[in-house]
C-alpha cells in the first residue's frame, strides 16, 4: 500500500500519531530530501528506514520501480520536505499510476501551509485560489495576475523571500492596493504575519533583509 504522508511544516511536534505509526512500520520511505526526513525519523526516535528518493526531476523515473515494490506487497510512505505531498511538490503521477493500477493508498492527513497560512492570514476562506507559486520573471508574473483578476476570492501564493518585494510590488500593479497578508516561518520560532493593504506592505518589506518560507494571501474580492 501506498500511503501519502503529511509532516511538519516547522514545529516537529506537529506530527500525529498515526503518521508516527506509519513512518514505523512502512518497509520505504519516498522522500524529496532524504537528509530532512532522517531528522524527523530521528527526532521522534523511529526506527531506520529505507530511502528513496523522489523528487521533481527524478519522479517519473522513479515510478515504475516504485509500482514494482508496492505489487510485491511493500508498504510505502510518501512524504514531502515539509507539509502534504502532492502540494507544490511531487507525488500525483506516482498517485495516479497507484489508481490506474488499482494499488491501495491511504493518506495521513496533517500540517498544510496552504490552509495553515489561510487560517492565520484573517482573509475570507469560503473560496479560495491556490497557485503555488508564480513566476520567477516579472512579466509572466503580472500576466499570471491578470488571469487571476477576474476571481473575486481569496489567492494563495507561495513565495520565495528574495522575490517577495517584486510579488508584492507586481499585486499592487495589476490587482490594485488590496489587503494582504505576508505569513512566514509557520509554526517556528520567528513566525510573523503581517497583514494590511499591499502599499502599506510595500513599505514595511522595502529595506527588510526576508527570511524563511512564505506564504501570501491576498483578500481579491
Amino acid at each position: 500500500m501506498l500511503f501519502i504522508v503529511a509532516t511538519p511544516i516547522g514545529n516537529l511536534e506537529d506530527v500525529t500519531l498515526r503518521t508516527l505509526k506509519i513512518l514505523r512500520e512502512v518497509d520505504f520511505i519516498l522522500a524529496e530530501d532524504t537528509r530532512k526526513a532522517g531528522r524527523l525519523i530521528k527526532a521522534h526516535n523511529l526506527p531506520k528506514k529505507r530511502f528513496l528518493s523522489f523528487y521533481e526531476h527524478n519522479e517519473r523515473g522513479r515510478i515504475k520501480d516504485i509500482i514494482t515494490l508496492l505489487k510485491q506487497g511493500k508498504n510505502i510512505a510518501l512524504i514531502s520536505n515539509a507539509g502534504t505531498p502532492l502540494i507544490s511538490d511531487p507525488g500525483y503521477k506516482l498517485v495516479r499510476r497507484c489508481l490506474e493500477e488499482k494499488i491501495p493508498l491511504t493518506s495521513s492527513p496533517g500540517p498544510c501551509a496552504v490552509i495553515n497560512g489561510l487560517v492565520l492570514s484573517g482573509m475570507p476562506p469560503d473560496k479560495f485560489i491556490f497557485w503555488g507559486f508564480l513566476s520567477k520573471k516579472s512579466a509572466q508574473r503580472k500576466n499570471q495576475l491578470r488571469e487571476l483578476k477576474m476571481f473575486k476570492v481569496t489567492l494563495i501564493f507561495f513565495e520565495s523571500p528574495y522575490r517577495l518585494y517584486s510579488l508584492l510590488k507586481d499585486i499592487d500593479e495589476i490587482l490594485g492596493d488590496k489587503e494582504v497578508a505576508v505569513v512566514r516561518e509557520m509554526t517556528k520560532v520567528f513566525e510573523e504575519v503581517k497583514k494590511g493593504r499591499c502599499q502599506s506592505l510595500l513599505e514595511y518589506f522595502k529595506d527588510k533583509k526576508v527570511k524563511g518560507e512564505i506564504t501570501v494571501v491576498v483578500d481579491n474580492r
